[in-house]
């Protein structure tokens, strides 16, 4: 098992939630592959979306709907500040994972958090367990409280 992977195993494990990671042949790098592999709707697949916010160079993290995009605009009045993508470089050295692996739980410096209401409309969502092959599903409160986000409306319209 890799580091990563285990790392998302051992939050979830300590959370005391009973969950199962599945391993995609396929892979699930986007939201799209995802869906397709645990066949569900696309918004049930929790994306882990990461900026840097510019003054502080923070890395924030947006979990959003598989089919929802963040809107920039909307997630800087959030955070009250100005927003860039981050860079991969920065995003594997904060959290620990891979760009198409990003988990919403297990990093390795806690990250300001926001979550998507549209994941609460349903019982199950699907997040990356650390890789671009693995997932794990989970419901969307239970998401919400492990990841320590603030819901918020962040997505473009």
């Amino acid at each position: 098992m890799s580091k990563s992977l285990a790392r998302v195993a051992h939050a979830l494990e300590t959370a005391g939630l009973e969950f199962v990671i599945l391993e995609m042949a396929e892979g699930t790098r986007t939201a799209e592959d995802a869906a397709r592999a645990a066949q569900c709707q696309i918004d049930q697949i929790a994306k882990s979306i990461i900026f840097r916010e510019v003054a502080s160079g923070d890395l924030v993290l947006f979990i959003t709907a598989g089919g929802n995009q963040v809107d920039p605009r909307r997630a800087e009045v959030l955070i009250r500040g100005t927003l860039a993508r981050a860079d991969a470089d920065a995003i594997r050295r904060v959290t620990g994972f891979a760009i198409g692996g990003v988990a919403p739980v297990g990093h390795l410096i806690p990250l300001r958090t926001w979550f998507d209401p549209r994941l609460l409309t349903f019982d199950l969502v699907y997040a990356a367990a650390g890789t671009p092959r693995h997932i794990f599903g989970i419901s969307p409160e239970q998401l919400l409280r492990l990841s320590g986000a603030k819901q918020a409306d962040f997505v473009a319209e």
